[in-house]
Formats: C-alpha cells, sequence, structure tokens
C-alpha cells in the first residue's frame, strides 16, 4: 500500500472510533438520567426493583432509629406523602419544610434511601426576589 493510502486508512479508521465513542456516550448519558417524581406519584408506582429519584419537602418530625433516619417527604402541593428509610450522610440543611431530593428502592412496604444520595435544595436560589431587585 502506498503511503497516502496508509494515511487515508487511518484517518478514516480514527474517525469511525470517534464517532462510536461520541454515539457510545450520548447513547449512556441519554439512558441513565431519571426524572425525579413526587410522593403522590411514587406511592401509585408498582413495586419493582427499580430506584427513583423522590423530591419534595421534609414532613415534621423525623427521627432517627439507630442509624436510620426516617422521614417523611410529601408533595410540595398537595396531601401526598411517603415515608422513606435513610442511611449515609445528612446534609447540614436538612430539616422539617426543606425540599430534598433522594434516591429511593422499595423493599416490602418500605422506601429505603440509597446510601449518600440524600441532597437538600437551598431555598434562597428557588425563592422569588421581591420587586425591585
Amino acid at each position: 500500500m502506498s503511503r497516502p493510502n496508509q494515511r487515508r486508512t487511518r484517518m478514516v479508521v480514527a474517525l469511525g472510533a470517534a464517532v462510536l465513542l461520541a454515539g457510545a456516550l450520548l447513547w449512556a448519558s441519554f439512558t441513565a438520567s431519571s426524572e425525579a417524581i413526587g410522593p403522590r406519584a411514587l406511592a401509585t408506582s408498582p413495586a419493582s426493583d427499580r430506584s427513583y429519584q423522590l423530591t419534595g419537602k421534609v414532613v415534621a418530625g423525623y427521627r432517627r432509629e439507630g442509624r436510620t433516619l426516617v422521614f417523611g417527604v410529601r408533595d410540595r402541593s398537595g396531601p401526598g406523602a411517603v415515608t422513606v428509610r435513610y442511611r449515609g450522610t445528612v446534609p447540614d440543611p436538612f430539616k422539617a419544610g426543606r425540599e430534598v431530593i433522594v434516591t429511593v428502592r422499595r423493599s416490602g412496604s418500605a422506601w429505603i434511601g440509597e446510601r449518600d444520595s440524600l441532597v437538600t435544595k437551598c431555598p434562597s436560589k428557588f425563592a422569588a426576589q421581591p420587586a425591585g431587585r
């Protein structure tokens, strides 16, 4: 094979590999994401081995049972709520009324939070700014 043909072949192979890698990256990024759902939707979801990202506000009256934090999460607007049993790091701003996101899985009749998946939203970033600011 002549020198120009070798270069062309290498270029085609390199570009083909780059296109395949870019396609694999796009596919992985779209299939790995999951939408956060509220407690009402979670309560009606079928029992499965699937994990869900639960979002809502912490209900007053959470407690510790040994190393497990047991807390309720309610819909932002509405009566729906579920109880979560969570083991792992608890963010400092965690408290009643604060918005959280936690990855959960059903285990029997309980929702178990995935270790170290609890995230607390900062309310100041999402609050409406007063007029004139």
